[in-house]
């Protein structure tokens, strides 16, 4: 400053004075009046200016909604430590590079969660994107609809698509340090999809528009994750199609179905979840979750002493919280059946089904409305009778289906009323022959060709029972042949007689004695083929009498 300054100046005769200020009073007046009233006013109003654009800025872009917010009741479970986190873990790796020395630069890959709905798939990976610092850009498949298939804001459909593309192109455009998550992509056009092929190879490389212009997006080295998620398991399944090639690029993970040997944890995660929902058991989520392990190994019959919690729980509080999680326990079971056969029933196509789709769900979120309902001293009868009115709710947001699915649902839970059971069988026959004859939409040709080949498969099963195997208990050679012998005796010297003295006597008929001639003949044939026959048996018993040290 002392350099720069041009009223600071050093006098030449000044020796260790060093430089001096020249002031003039009525030109720092004149200055200073030149400041207060034009500078600082034009400073002030650039402020105000600056923020104002800022602002704008803000409510265009919505800014707020990058920053990822996982729920204040989020549950980092042993589910997500022991399975999930290593798995979306090594993808991650995979594509933002991991820590350390060992980071790689060749980013590749995309992460995709599948599950129905309920299972936190959004939830976790807000809190991946909290916990990491990265910006959470969200984009809401549904409102783009199948009608969108490019990435041009211009030519969306509606406002609101308009809007979810300019903040997918800004997430592509601001590149570092983002997370960028499609949600409910069975909502979308597989040729939208097809849009992040190049991204999710080793290129990291896809084409937008910002403002207007194209722009290619070059991710490569950058901070950048790309993750989707959707619910394979729709009504129809026509919908959720994914190109083969973003597949083949991609770790795709099934929240929703139990994984190989991790069946416990998945169960715990039901109970570990439900416990923000209780009034009685919220306290235990901000405890120490070993105190949760004990509590839950306690109700399930573990001679586990009070002194090995953490926290100091009265006896009535232990006996309490014991109650609860014994019947949450039996909620959870019957929800874990519900949830594999709906599963089972949406992967089922509908040419090969025996009974009707089942769509009730059975999910965290089910557990979550469930679980303030349940109280201490409920019976197994009284939790029979909540299941049944929560799912009579939901079955009545079904499109179609509603009878067939509480009825399937009271098998499931095991306690079918006897009219119910008659009623599904009732259901299954009706369902069965309308099948047959091609649904219940079929035209008159297509049902009709339908029976008759139902029937021609009727014919030929009943063909294929016909054929059953046929044993003959042979009686002894020997006894038979002598039978024989003495018939064939009996009949020459007996009846033959009888008839040739008969035909001298009186005329019978030629065919009567040819007849009997021929019985006579056949007889003698049948004893000479016996022969052979009782020699071959003789021959194979001396051969079984034999020693084992003999045979060959």
């Amino acid at each position: 400053m002392l350099g720069e300054h041009v009223l600071v100046t050093t006098p030449a005769d000044a020796q260790d004075k060093g430089p001096v200020l020249n002031l003039q009073l009525n030109d720092f007046m004149r200055r200073l009046s030149h400041h207060v009233k034009l500078i600082v006013p034009a400073y002030q109003e650039l402020q105000t200016l600056r923020l104002q654009l800022v602002q704008e800025e803000k409510t265009r872009l919505h800014l707020e909604q990058f920053q990822a917010k996982p729920l204040s009741s989020f549950v980092r479970n042993r589910l997500i430590d022991e399975v999930y986190l290593p798995m979306v873990g090594d993808n991650l790796a995979k594509q933002i590079g991991a820590a350390g020395a060992q980071r790689r630069t060749d980013s590749m890959g995309m992460l995709l969660l599948i599950s129905p709905p309920g299972y936190g798939k959004t939830t976790l990976m807000e809190y991946l994107g909290d916990r990491l610092g990265m910006i959470f850009v969200r984009i809401n498949c549904p409102v783009l609809g199948h009608n969108v298939t490019s990435l041009d804001p211009a030519q969306a459909s509606s406002s609101a698509a308009r809007m979810e593309l300019e903040k997918l192109n800004l997430g592509l455009a601001m590149g570092n340090n983002v997370m960028l998550y499609l949600d409910d992509i069975q909502h979308t056009h597989p040729e939208f999809l097809q849009k992040f092929i190049a991204l999710a190879d080793g290129t990291r490389r896809i084409e937008g528009v910002w403002r207007g212009a194209s722009q290619s997006y070059d991710l490569r080295g950058k901070r950048f994750a790309i993750v989707m998620a959707g619910n394979p398991y729709t009504e129809s399944g026509e919908m959720f199609k994914i190109p083969d090639m973003l597949a083949n690029r991609a770790d795709i993970y099934n929240l929703g179905d139990v994984l190989s040997g991790k069946e416990d944890a998945f169960a715990l995660s039901y109970i570990e979840n439900a416990l923000v929902s209780h009034p009685a058991l919220h306290l235990l989520s901000t405890r120490d979750p070993q105190d949760t392990y004990q509590l839950i190994r306690m109700a399930q019959g573990e001679p586990i002493p009070a002194s090995d919690l953490k926290h100091v729980y009265s006896q009535q509080e232990i006996t309490e919280i014991c109650a609860l999680l014994q019947r949450l326990f039996k909620v959870r079971d019957a929800l874990l059946k519900v949830n594999q056969a709906y599963i089972a029933s949406a992967s089922q196509d509908d040419h090969f089904r025996t009974e009707p789709a089942f769509k009730l769900q059975g999910s965290y979120r089910n557990m979550s409305k469930l679980t303030p309902k349940i109280s201490a001293l409920m019976h197994d009868d009284e939790l029979d009778l909540l299941l049944r009115d929560h799912y009579r709710g939901e079955a009545q947001t079904l499109t179609v289906g509603a009878e067939e699915n509480l009825l399937k649902l009271a098998h499931l839970l095991g306690q079918p009323q006897p009219e119910e059971q008659a009623r599904w069988q009732d259901l299954l026959h009706e369902f069965g022959r309308l099948r047959k004859q091609g649904g219940a939409d079929a035209d008159g040709a297509t049902k009709v060709a339908n029976l008759l080949a139902d029937i021609s498969q009727q014919i030929a099963a009943l063909g294929q029972k016909a054929r059953s195997d046929v044993h003959i208990n042979m009686p002894d050679q020997e006894v038979l042949q002598t039978t024989l012998k003495r018939l064939a005796e009996s009949y020459e010297q007996t009846l033959l007689p009888i008839i040739s003295a008969m035909n001298h006597k009186m005329r019978l008929d030629h065919s009567i004695w040819d007849n009997v001639r021929e019985m006579s003949t056949s007889l003698h044939d049948l004893e000479k083929h016996l022969i052979p026959v009782r020699y071959a048996e003789k021959k194979k018993k001396e051969k079984d009498a034999r020693p084992a040290e003999d045979k060959p």
